[in-house]
């Protein structure tokens, strides 16, 4: 498909890094962790990642190969990524939390040739994971961060201990550069790809749009979800100060936003809710952060009004894996339109509204949500699933429905998607279901998003019991937790049921659950 640039985009990653490096050597990166903490300087995070770009070398990567990174939001993410780009090859970001199940899936699908991981970090054993996930017939090489190194691997220092003088691997900026895995509308996650092209000019979008401001970043964001990789890259490829968490706690995002003057972050409802709190608790001034952007799981207007109240002007922005940022509002919005909208458009974006045959709906009607843009992915690792997910013309079906008002803002009506957002972190309902109906108690089951005031949504499965068994919450978490499956795929509430709403044809009703749950979150919170 045809692609603009934005400027700065019509380069590799490398190229921005390096840039950036040689120009701002002294901008700093803080690393907030009880394991990894400090303070390192660009030029440094460069200089290792080239390092690392030899042990790549060494360990048998050439350019096109794709290698996984499992960590937190850590500098060695960092070093990783510049030496994965230096050495011409892609880059694989991996939730943290997975376990083995999502790991087989995308390391076997991927074909990754090699993996970072910690050798442990809070209750994971990274070792224990890989070698549950059983035959990885692509992977050579495990490269291990910490002091219990398991046979086999290779550690972290060994990777950094020459240094590099090789140019540059040749790569176009239109080339492979990152694969992300995203969970959507199906039960096995969907490799997103992009090239450098389209991850530069997603960070030149978001540079225009807080052109105002002077940033000092926050980042809430673990690095295998788009959002946080593209907050790291960044810092790599334009210098904007940062600040890291490699683990959520709000007491500690509020002590930050204090300590350093935080200008500028996004959160989930989850983390900004949190962060009010210990605020209020802790009497800490949070009005250094002036362009505060809430997003990724479903807004309730309750939390934008408090957040007004403390001088705090939140605002919601509509994007996905897929297209990272879509449109989004400005702390200069009126209020009415940071209560209901996404915002506007972003630079080089576009939109449209359609209906079942891709076919546009009137001005002003409910519609599907097509985009494209300079930042759009450029297709799924398994082609297969591009003839779906596209329009003529390069417009990507996005599943989600919704209109432009008046003044060009966008309101999002509903999902097509059948997914559940919680705390930013999309569940697939029909992973949960497929793990649900292998429970031997278990005759039937849906699953749906269930309204939570903390977290957005979280995950509610309605049940059909077999005969002479009983299911409960606390059967449903053993079940999920013998199954290696991440914990928070787990139902958080259980509705048994003697039939589940059906059509003609036998599909289940879904929008009819949602209608109910939605009511049943009414009344708990009336």
């Amino acid at each position: 498909m045809t692609r603009m640039a934005l400027e700065g985009a019509d380069r590799t990653l490398i190229a921005a890094f390096l840039d950036a490096a040689a120009r701002y050597p002294d901008e700093e990166l803080l690393v907030h962790s009880a394991v990894r903490p400090g303070i390192h300087r660009l030029s440094d995070v460069v200089a290792d990642g080239l390092r690392f770009a030899t042990g790549l070398r060494a360990c048998g990567i050439a350019p096109g190969d794709i290698v996984a990174v499992q960590l937190p939001a850590w500098r060695e993410w960092m070093v990783a990524c510049v030496g994965i780009a230096h050495a011409g090859a892609v880059m694989l970001p991996i939730v943290s939390i997975y376990g083995a199940r999502e790991m087989r899936f995308i390391l076997r699908q991927s074909g990754a040739k090699l993996l970072v991981t910690p050798d442990r970090w809070r209750n994971a054993d990274y070792a224990e994971t890989l070698i549950a996930c059983g035959d990885l017939p692509g992977l050579t090489t495990h490269v291990v961060i910490g002091d219990a190194i398991p046979a086999g691997a290779v550690g972290w220092a060994q990777m950094l201990a020459h240094d590099d003088e090789a140019a540059p691997a040749a790569r176009h900026p239109d080339d492979l550069a990152m694969l992300v895995y995203t969970s959507g509308t199906t039960a096995d996650p969907k490799g997103v790809c992009h090239s450098s092209r389209t991850l530069l000019s997603e960070l030149a979008a978001l540079s225009y749009a807080r052109r105002k401001i002077a940033e000092v970043n926050l980042s809430p964001w673990p690095p295998g979800h788009v959002a946080g990789a593209c907050t790291m890259m960044r810092y790599l490829a334009q210098a904007k100060k940062l600040v890291l968490m490699d683990h959520w706690d709000p007491a500690d995002a509020a002590m930050l936003i204090e300590r350093h003057a935080i200008s500028a972050s996004s959160f989930t409802p989850f983390h900004l809710s949190g962060i009010l709190d210990a605020a209020d608790r802790d009497g800490r001034d949070l009005s250094s952060l002036v362009s505060c952007l809430v997003g990724a799981a479903p807004v309730p207007p309750t939390l934008i009004e408090r957040c007004a109240a403390r001088g705090l002007n939140t605002f919601r922005c509509y994007g996905s894996s897929e297209h990272p940022t879509v449109t989004t509002g400005d702390p200069s919005d009126p209020m009415a339109k940071r209560l209901t909208t996404e915002g506007e458009l972003m630079l080089g974006c576009e939109m449209r509204f359609v209906d079942e045959d891709g076919s546009d709906v009137s001005p002003g009607e409910d519609g599907e949500i097509a985009t494209r843009g300079p930042e759009l992915f450029t297709g799924y690792f398994d082609a297969r699933l591009d003839a779906a997910a596209m329009l003529p013309g390069g417009w990507y079906r996005t599943g989600d429905i919704g209109h432009f008002d008046a003044d060009g803002f966008l309101v999002i009506s509903d999902r097509k998607k059948d997914i559940i957002i919680r705390g930013g972190e999309n569940i697939a309902s029909r992973e949960v279901e497929e793990i649900l109906l292998a429970d031997p108690a278990i005759l039937d089951a849906a699953v749906v998003a269930f309204p939570d005031q903390r977290m957005g949504e979280i995950v509610c499965a309605y049940v059909i019991a077999r005969e002479g068994s009983a299911v409960s919450l606390a059967s449903v978490r053993a079940w999920f937790a013998g199954t290696g499956v991440a914990r928070q795929k787990t139902p958080e509430r259980i509705e048994l049921v003697t039939e589940l709403p059906r059509n003609s044809t036998g599909k289940v009703l879904k929008h009819e659950l949602r209608a109910r749950a939605r009511a049943q979150a009414s009344e708990t919170i009336a």
